[in-house]
């Protein structure tokens, strides 16, 4: 491999450090840091404030997903990630002068947009086409900037609001998201060179894919887990806070310590994947996310609350990343952009609909103890599920 080709494998990852930074560290674990302002100023729910992030991915994903990774596979990534990345800082923006359930929900419309069209799908999609053999590291590297980003992002809110209320917090934060991701995403080259020579290759059918039980099997147990963490990060804040005796403070940096061990969970998941089957590195991501979970129950232990940060970090780390590489390895990359398509709609509406039904449990029930039990299940079915996987891609197989 030439320098250039190094330099180029540089930029581009790069490129999708910055924009998962944007895309999920700012505009996806930035607001939940605000709803317990909301809950305690406009008197809305625990189901009310995490129902944004539901109606959002519910009303785009199934319209726009698999839009979205067909037009990667035909047209390309740039234009989409820009777009993206507009639409993602418009709704932080906005999301600092709601004062109504409607406009709340439209914000969320808009960052679902900036999720599909410049979040983990096509930065996936254009790291697969410039890594091979290290795939694995360079998508770990690239998913630090969601923890680093998450992580930052949960002080920084913490400091701003302090300083000038969470309404300007929540401004200055979509005018970061432009500022770091749009400049190298406007320069940044769809497709390596070696990724183009192989264009002329038929790809497998879609409709080859979709009859194949591993499709399936990967879906399920994707949206078990995702459906699990994310539900744990909408409500981690508001079980600390308004539950727990947390201050603002204290609850910013345990959230900011779940994201920062999300970063090691994504550099060793990334190399355990380069090294050993990919079914079982998946696995193991999921057990943690199961395991992690349980230790809220007894948050008033002493050092309880860090050991969960830890253990849930790492699985949560693990947990978005290893799932476009297993979908590489099964289906192969010219058709990423389809099947993940596929994928994050089916993932997008767990990670929507389960914050939501916890959160109605919660507000059902004196605590939080069904909603954990339902989030601690779904991390075990997921885990289920991908123990059905084929230890090897059909092709090793053959």
């Amino acid at each position: 491999m030439s320098e250039l080709t190094r330099s180029k494998q540089r930029l581009v990852a790069l490129t999708s450090f910055l924009n998962l930074y944007a895309l999920v560290g700012i505009a996806f674990y930035g607001p939940p840091y605000f709803y317990d302002f909301m809950v305690k100023e406009f008197g809305w729910s625990r189901e009310q404030v995490t129902s944004g992030n539901t109606y959002g991915k519910t009303l785009v994903l199934p319209l726009f997903g698999f839009a979205a990774g067909w037009i990667i596979d035909r047209f390309g990534l740039r234009r989409l990630m820009v777009i993206g990345i507009l639409f993602g800082a418009l709704s932080i923006i906005g999301l600092g002068h709601v004062e109504s359930l409607p406009l709340f929900y439209t914000c969320f419309i808009f960052n679902a947009l900036g999720y599909v069209c410049a979040g983990p799908l096509p930065n996936q999609v254009l790291l697969s086409r410039w890594f091979k053999e290290s795939r694995g590291k360079a998508m770990g590297f690239a998913y630090l900037g969601i923890g680093l980003g998450g992580a930052i992002t949960v002080k920084m809110a913490a400091w701003l609001t302090g300083k000038f209320g969470w309404q300007t917090a929540l401004l200055w934060l979509g005018v970061l998201m432009l500022i770091v991701a749009l400049p190298l995403t406007w320069l940044v080259k769809d497709r390596s060179e070696e990724y183009q020579a192989q264009s002329a290759t038929p790809a497998v059918p879609l409709r080859e894919i979709l009859r194949s039980p591993s499709f399936y099997l990967l879906a399920i147990g994707s949206l078990c887990s995702i459906g699990a963490v994310g539900a744990t990060n909408q409500h981690l804040k508001l079980y600390l806070t308004r539950d727990s005796g947390f201050s603002q403070g204290d609850a910013a940096n345990v959230i900011a310590l779940v994201l920062f061990t999300s970063n090691l969970g994504r550099l060793l998941m990334g190399w355990l994947a380069d090294k050993f089957p990919k079914k079982y590195v998946m696995i193991l991501i999921y057990l943690l996310v199961a395991s992690g979970i349980p230790l809220l129950f007894m948050i008033n232990e002493p050092g309880m609350i860090y050991l969960f940060a830890i253990v849930f970090g790492i699985g949560m780390g693990g947990d978005y990343m290893i799932i476009p590489l297993m979908a590489a390895e099964l289906f192969g990359v010219r058709v990423m952009g389809r099947v993940m398509g596929l994928i994050i709609i089916v993932d997008g509406l767990a990670e929507a609909w389960v914050p939501k039904l916890v959160g109605r449990l919660r507000d059902q029930n004196i605590n939080y103890t069904k909603g954990f039990l339902l989030m601690i299940t779904l991390a075990l079915l997921g885990a289920a599920a991908i123990a059905l996987l084929p230890r090897r891609p059909p092709e090793q197989r053959a």
